[in-house]
This record gives structure tokens, C-alpha cells and sequence, in this order.
């Protein structure tokens, strides 16, 4: 059982969470988040926390956005986009149980002080960025790091706001490497 409550989208969402893990679900019905989803939302982050698993893809991150600027303590989990596609859309309730699993497994918490040990030169030297293939290696890295995917400033921003160690880097540099290239 995972202690904290997730946060979704929808109630399709919710029933694939269901099936990959133990765990409460608030469920947001979208962007405009009624006055009793956030009463809901209020409580369950002071008293249990809040893990905030929202759909890769636009409305999903801005989602993502307005909840952290609510709820800004609340953990983060992120399913890579290549794992939560089905012909025609893109979300959670496509996303297999253990891709669910996984991203739960890699919860982070966003820190409110930026770090600034990443910066876009980190990026390009890595090839993640000013490459053809940048966006499928960020992809990839950002999945392996459990941060999801982003642009090149959204990545770098990522990279510091999530607390990513230069270790934590290497190791997904190296494992993804051979991911990409294989």
C-alpha cells in the first residue's frame, strides 16, 4: 500500500492505477479543478501527501503545474511518454502496470531552491540537446531519472529543481547510452 495519494486526470486513470498498485486516487476531472477536488486535495496532502501522476503530454503538464503551485511539498512521478501511448492518445490509463510501478518507484520531490549544477551547456556536451536525435536521448534520460520528458530548457530546469546529482547524471548518461544505440 503506498501511503501517499496519487493524483490523476481521470477515472480511466485511476482504474489503471488500480490495477498496478495499492493506493488511493483523487482524481482532478481535468484542468479547471472544482472547489471540493481541492478541498479533497488539501486534506489528503496534510495528512497523507501527495503523489501528483498526471498524463505526458501538454494538458497534462499544465496540470502538473497548477497542482504544484498548490500543493508545492507534493512528490512527482512520471511515466515516459513511449509507455503511455496507444494509437490515437496518449495517458495513463495506456500505460501498462508495471511502467505505473516504475514511475511510482522513482518519486521525487521538487525543491523549492533551484540547484543551478545543470545549465544547457550540460545538455549539449551530453548530446541532449543540438543533436537529431536530442529529444529521443532527453526522452530517455528523463525516464531514466524518473523526471519525465521536456525541452531543453524545461529539461535543465527539471534537472535542477528535481535535485539531480552529477552521480545520478553520469549513471543515466551510461545506461541510456547503450539504450539508444542498441
Amino acid at each position: 500500500m503506498i501511503r501517499q495519494v496519487i493524483v490523476c486526470e481521470g477515472r480511466s486513470d485511476a482504474a489503471r492505477i488500480a490495477l498496478a498498485v495499492d493506493a488511493d486516487v483523487i482524481v482532478t476531472e481535468g484542468y479547471t479543478l472544482r472547489p471540493a477536488v481541492v478541498a479533497d486535495l488539501r486534506a489528503a496532502y496534510e495528512k497523507q501527501g501527495l503523489i501528483i501522476l498526471t498524463d505526458p503530454d501538454g494538458p497534462g503538464e499544465r496540470i502538473r503545474q497548477r497542482l504544484t503551485a498548490l500543493f508545492p511539498e507534493a512528490l512527482h512521478a512520471f511515466v515516459p511518454k513511449k509507455d503511455a501511448m496507444a494509437p490515437g492518445d496518449v495517458g495513463i490509463e495506456n500505460a501498462s502496470p508495471e511502467a505505473i510501478r516504475e514511475a511510482l518507484a522513482k518519486v521525487r520531490v521538487q525543491t523549492v531552491k533551484d540547484t543551478h549544477r545543470f545549465s544547457a551547456a550540460d545538455l549539449f556536451a551530453a548530446g541532449l540537446s543540438g543533436a537529431a536525435d536530442a529529444a529521443e536521448k532527453r526522452a530517455a534520460v528523463g525516464a531514466a531519472l524518473g523526471i519525465g520528458y521536456g525541452n531543453s530548457r524545461q529539461f535543465v530546469k527539471r534537472l535542477n529543481h528535481f535535485g539531480i546529482t552529477r552521480e545520478e547524471w553520469e549513471a543515466a548518461l551510461a545506461d541510456t547510452r547503450e539504450d539508444i544505440h542498441d
